[in-house]
C-alpha cells in the first residue's frame, strides 16, 4: 500500500466518532497485558446491595452497569458533553441519578451522602471525595498514571511533554491520608500494550489528546509510516501503560 493510500485509511481513522468510554471500535485491534487486579471484583467485594454509590467520571456508563448495583442507589458524574447526554438517555430512565459537572472541585451532593464512591480513570479533588462519603465509607479507584504511554506519546508528537508526570501512586496516597483516610490497598502495574495496525494506533491518539498533544496524521505522518514498518516487520508496536489501584477508608 502506497504512502497516498494509508494516509486515507489513517484519516478515516482520525475521524471516527467515539462515545462514551467504549473501544470496541478497534476490539481485536490491539490487546493489553492483564493487570494483576480485577477491578470489578475489588468493588464488588466492598460494595453491598444496602449501600448508597457514587460512580465519579462514568464516562458512558458501561462499567457501572457491569456492576448490576440496585438503580435506585446509584448516583454519577460525568463532565464530557456528549456521555452526559448518553447518561441521560441510558442511565436515567433506569432510575440512576445523572449529574454533569464542571470540574472536580465541586460534587453536586449533600455531605456524607455515599456508602462508597468509586472512580475508574477519571479525576477526582480527594477532599470532594472525603466530603460526599459518610464516615466509614469506602473510596476504590483505578488510574492512568503519569507515565502511561509515554514511550509512545514521543514516538508520535515532537517536543512532547508528559502533562501529569506527579499521578503516581505515592502522590495520591499521600493527598488521601493527609484528609485522613486510611489506604487499605495499593498497587501499581506498568503491563505492556501492543496495537496490530496503524489505524487503531490513529484512533487511540485521537481520542486521547492530553497523551497526544495535538496528534494529527498529517503531523505525525512520517512517525506512523515508521510505526507501520515496524508493525509489518513485527506484527505489532508495543508501548508501556501506567496503572494503580486504591482501596481507601473514610476514617
Amino acid at each position: 500500500m502506497n504512502d497516498d493510500n494509508m494516509r486515507v485509511l489513517w484519516k478515516l481513522e482520525e475521524d471516527y466518532a467515539f462515545q462514551g468510554w467504549d473501544f470496541s471500535h478497534i476490539g481485536g485491534r490491539w490487546q493489553s497485558e492483564p493487570l494483576p487486579w480485577d477491578y470489578r471484583e475489588v468493588v464488588l467485594s466492598h460494595l453491598k446491595k444496602q449501600d448508597i454509590l457514587l460512580d465519579i467520571g462514568t464516562g458512558g456508563g458501561e462499567f457501572l452497569l457491569a456492576l448490576e448495583h440496585p438503580y435506585a442507589q446509584t448516583s454519577i458524574t460525568e463532565a464530557y458533553p456528549p456521555n452526559v447526554g448518553l447518561c441521560k438517555k441510558n442511565l436515567a430512565p433506569l432510575g440512576i441519578r445523572v449529574a454533569q459537572t464542571y470540574g472536580d472541585s465541586k460534587l453536586p451532593f449533600e455531605n456524607e451522602s455515599f456508602d462508597i464512591a468509586i472512580n475508574r480513570h477519571d479525576s477526582f479533588a480527594p477532599a470532594e471525595v472525603w466530603r460526599v462519603l459518610k464516615n466509614g465509607g469506602y473510596f476504590i479507584t483505578q488510574q492512568v498514571g503519569g507515565k502511561n504511554n509515554v514511550d509512545l506519546s514521543y514516538r508520535l508528537c515532537k517536543g512532547f511533554t508528559p502533562q501529569y508526570p506527579n499521578h503516581t501512586l505515592q502522590s495520591n496516597m499521600n493527598e488521601l491520608r493527609a484528609l485522613g483516610f486510611e489506604v487499605l490497598r495499593a498497587e501499581e502495574a506498568f503491563p505492556a500494550l501492543r496495537t496490530f495496525d496503524t489505524g487503531a494506533l490513529v484512533y487511540f491518539a485521537k481520542i486521547i489528546p492530553w497523551e497526544f498533544p495535538d496528534f494529527s496524521v498529517d503531523g505525525s505522518f512520517d512517525s506512523l509510516c515508521d510505526c507501520q514498518r515496524e508493525i509489518e516487520k513485527n506484527g505489532f508496536i508495543q508501548s508501556t501503560e501506567h496503572r494503580f489501584l486504591i482501596v481507601a477508608q473514610k476514617a
